[in-house]
């Protein structure tokens, strides 16, 4: 099939050569986005195979320059290089991951190891470097200004990080070991998506009794899952979030959630051909054997050199930290829902004395009845009010109202699947900021989750034109059904939230260098405007602005917005624990000096049991799924989300203490960090936005770890 496959590619590419290829022009489309309608499959291979070879041609003339190398004819041109590569992985990249197919993964196959060769033929090209090298050591001659002299330090730290010092052995060894890492990578996301669209996890109930307890609107919409796959009069679950989370909330049947819940944190460990045991064991050999050309004893101080914390001592003292807190609140949670099991049970007619205990696929199912009985708060009575376009408004709104930005929906905009909507984002002067596109529905072809992504980056060129940025956001949310809207659950609104705040990061960019634009930041850094952005999700006066009820229009009450706010410490040992006990597990992993007899389920039992993880909990991402580590280049980097709420927490008390949610001038702090991206130091930025380092406090005493 894959050889098939392949050798169709290449006869397209073949084809495609003697064709008009829109990846290869200047787009004649409205403000310069991606000719999505115009692309087809057969135009990737010869836009890759062109476009590197443009890129390569920009190199050899920088490298080649006859004339002594300055900070303009070296860093600027390198900074400046490789646009029509930038549009072509914009493009690609970006379809590939939200609505990719076979094809389109075989093309990914062939491309990546090209990219590995480009990037390590400018990386560990000496001449080059020598010349980048001269303008960093004459750099405090040459009167840059802070922008400039931060972008050739790190144009001189990316070659250098990346091999450029290595003697030439090391450097052949580099390419060999960055071309097979970029495989793997592929491979392991495209197991996960395999696993999780496989046919072996599709479950088919045919006896509506054994759903007693799950909401109408999770029926309705399991209903029309299990019609389109050829069963009607069934309900079909599958390992989607948007699938299974409603059964884990609501389901009574207690089979079906263990084996919904085991189906999705089984992903990729069933010995079978997606099986990635094997690629997690091969990766970390080749990234300690990487680590190991650079220096560093484990990849993991590799990795963090360049961050925020600097090494693993600093993320391991930083994540036990918060770990004790915790561990600790979800240990007294734990004892509550079981509480609350072992009342059941006795209230049950006949009833046994044997004692049946907490576990994780329960957790769920009583943390709902428990916050019901709490708080009086029924998600399925909140989620009328979460209407997905009402909530992505009141995103909008927040953005409005803190940097006066404002969102006009365009039509008839070229996308690559219809579910896509386009929106022009401007500034309060009506100049252009960028534009957004966002794509919030589950299909086969995209992989779990949630995120956002350049397609074209933010830069000012030679003449001085600001190139402004076209920015996506996707996400896995439920679909409409026949009878009802998308309806979000409370996770999806701040979902919805978080990943609008790192498009903000994105639009609101004023970097001259695309190199430093947007959200090239350090990873312990970018996700601080994500996460700022969540704390607005369920602040009263922004629910006023977008929650309401999908069928009478109206506002939610206040007594809903009580109770919501009442419980918004409830379950936080258990959404933490889940959270830090997967970066803890990221960092045993990228800790390891050898990968020798590595057994990846051993090895996650062994870290789990020495955090003292309780059994009632899953770490939120095992390892054989784990795409954050082992896909998308977070390896030793997920504590970032837990060190970055540390600063979110805080930023968002400088508001806060304002008495005012959208104070004008601390909202300009924050926006100048933001337009900022990676030109300056990140503790710099955030200490003049703040005028203080973080308090940790604040994200303890959000949690309702400390008082």
């Amino acid at each position: 099939m894959k050889k098939t496959i392949f050798l169709g590619v290449i006869a397209m590419s073949l084809l495609a050569c003697n064709q008009t290829n829109p990846l290869l022009e200047q787009p004649k489309t409205p403000y310069g986005v991606p000719a999505f309608d115009q692309i087809k499959l057969e135009h990737y291979m010869p836009a890759f195979e062109e476009a590197i070879r443009q890129n390569k041609a920009e190199i050899e003339a920088i490298t080649n320059n006859p004339d002594e190398p300055t900070f303009e004819n070296t860093i600027v041109a390198l900074d400046r290089s490789g646009l029509l590569l930038d549009r072509v992985q914009g493009v690609f990249f970006n379809v590939l991951e939200a609505d990719g197919n076979d094809e389109m993964n075989e093309i990914a196959e062939q491309v990546s190891p090209m990219l590995s060769d480009l990037s390590d033929g400018i990386i560990l090209n000496d001449q080059l470097f020598q010349r980048v090298k001269f303008v960093y050591d004459q750099r405090n001659q040459l009167g840059l200004n802070p922008e400039q002299m931060r972008l050739v330090t790190e144009t001189y730290k990316s070659f250098a990080d990346n091999g450029a010092n290595l003697p030439e052995d090391k450097k052949e060894r580099l390419k060999e070991i960055n071309k097979e890492l970029a495989l793997l990578s592929l491979k392991f996301g495209n197991n996960v998506v395999a696993e999780t669209n496989s046919d072996a996890v599709k479950r088919f109930v045919t006896d509506e009794a054994l759903l007693a307890g799950l909401p109408e609107s999770a029926k309705a919409a399991a209903a029309e899952e299990a019609a389109a796959a050829g069963h009607p009069g069934e309900w079909l679950f599958t390992p989607k979030r948007t699938s299974f989370t409603p059964v884990l909330q609501y389901c009574e049947n207690r089979e079906l959630r263990k084996q919904l819940l085991m189906d999705y944190t089984t992903r990729g460990n069933h010995d079978n051909d997606n099986d990635n045991k094997a690629v997690i064991v091969r990766e970390m050999e080749l990234r300690i054997e990487k680590a190991k050309l650079f220096g560093y004893d484990n990849p993991a101080d590799y990795i963090l050199a360049d961050c925020m914390a600097k090494n693993h001592q600093t993320v391991d003292a930083f994540l036990q930290s918060v770990w004790a807190p915790s561990l600790e609140a979800a240990k007294r949670e734990a004892v509550e829902l079981q509480k609350m099991m072992d009342a059941e049970k006795m209230a049950q007619t006949p009833h046994t004395d044997d004692q049946v205990l907490l576990q994780p696929w329960d957790w769920w199912y009583y943390a709902e009845k428990l916050r019901k009985a709490k708080y009086a708060l029924d998600e399925e009575e909140i989620k009328p009010y979460f209407e997905l376009n009402n909530v992505r408004k009141g995103a909008f709104g927040v953005a409005t109202k803190l940097y006066g930005l404002q969102f006009e929906p365009l039509k008839n905009m070229p996308v690559y699947n219809k579910e896509v909507e386009v929106f022009k984002v401007t500034d309060a002067d009506g100049s252009l900021i960028g534009i957004l596109y966002t794509d919030y529905f589950p299909r086969a072809g995209k992989r779990p989750g949630a995120w956002m992504n350049n397609i074209l980056p933010q830069y000012i060129d030679a003449e001085g034109v600001d190139h402004r940025p076209v920015i996506i956001n996707v996400g896995n949310f439920n679909k409409p059904t026949a009878g009802n809207p998308s309806l979000l659950s409370m996770d999806d609104v701040e979902t919805l939230f978080h990943e609008f705040g790192h498009a903000l990061h994105g639009l609101l960019s004023k970097a001259h260098y695309k190199s430093l634009s947007g959200t090239n930041t350090p990873r312990d850094f970018v996700e601080l405007p994500s996460q700022f952005m969540e704390n607005y999700a369920y602040e009263p006066e922004v629910l006023k602005t977008y929650a309401f009820h999908y069928q009478t229009g109206e506002v939610i009450p206040d007594s809903l917005i009580a109770k919501i706010n009442a419980a918004g410490k409830f379950n936080q040992g258990f959404v933490t624990t889940e959270l830090l006990s997967a970066s803890i597990l990221d960092m045993d992993f990228h800790e390891l000096t050898t990968a020798e007899g590595l057994d990846v389920n051993a090895f996650e039992k062994a870290s789990l049991d020495k955090m003292g993880m309780i059994d009632e909990i899953i770490v939120r991402y095992r390892p054989t799924f784990y795409n954050h580590i082992f896909t998308t280049g977070y390896e030793a980097g997920y504590y970032s989300y837990t060190w970055a709420a540390v600063l979110d927490a805080d930023a968002f008390a400088a508001f806060k203490e304002t008495g005012n949610l959208f104070e004008p001038e601390t909202a300009k702090r924050f926006r100048h960090l933001l337009e900022q991206g990676g030109t300056r130091d990140a503790q710099e930025l955030y200490l003049e936005f703040r005028g203080k380092e973080a308090d940790p406090k604040n994200l303890l005493r959000r949690k309702g770890f400390v008082d």
